[in-house]
């Protein structure tokens, strides 16, 4: 059994750094700097997130996701949200925007400097500022001819 003696801090954002968002399952809770901070100590683990929006629907998946990567430890997890500190679109790691980039979806940028995922393009076509989730926009490119997703600086 593992136990919070043998495990670290280090240890546990490894773990989190494999834990998916279920709407852009290529990157990460990491990845998306929705992790605020994690505390291992004698009671147990303590990981606290930051949600990407408020009342954003995946938060409740994401928070069971996170616990169910870290129980198998073998300690006890808590795992909460915070307001305290808001999170922002600067919070998504450079691997993170290239996950994106690849996966189509074009990393926050400034909305004029915004390019296609698919032909790097600046000249982009904003659809709808609503995409299928609260953090994406829908796009579309007239060099390459193809819709794409962005994710809404905040």
């Amino acid at each position: 059994m593992v136990t919070t003696a043998t495990t670290s801090e280090a240890a546990v954002r490894a773990i989190l750094a494999r834990v998916p968002d279920p709407e852009l399952p290529v990157t990460s809770v990491v990845d998306l700097g929705m992790i605020h901070s994690v505390q291992v100590g004698a009671a147990g683990i303590e990981v606290t997130v930051l949600p990407t929006f408020l009342g954003c629907p995946a938060l409740e998946l994401i928070l069971g996701s996170i616990r169910d990567a870290l129980t198998p430890l073998g300690v006890p997890v808590e795992v909460r949200t915070t307001l305290a500190v808001p999170w922002t679109s600067e919070r998504i790691s450079a691997e993170g925007r290239r996950a994106l980039a690849a996966a189509g979806i074009a990393p926050p940028s400034d909305p004029a400097d915004l390019r296609c995922p698919h032909c790097d393009s600046a000249r982009t076509v904003l659809d709808n500022a609503f995409g299928p989730t609260q953090c994406r926009s829908l796009h579309y490119c007239p060099d390459c001819r193809q819709p794409f997703e962005a994710i809404r600086v905040m």
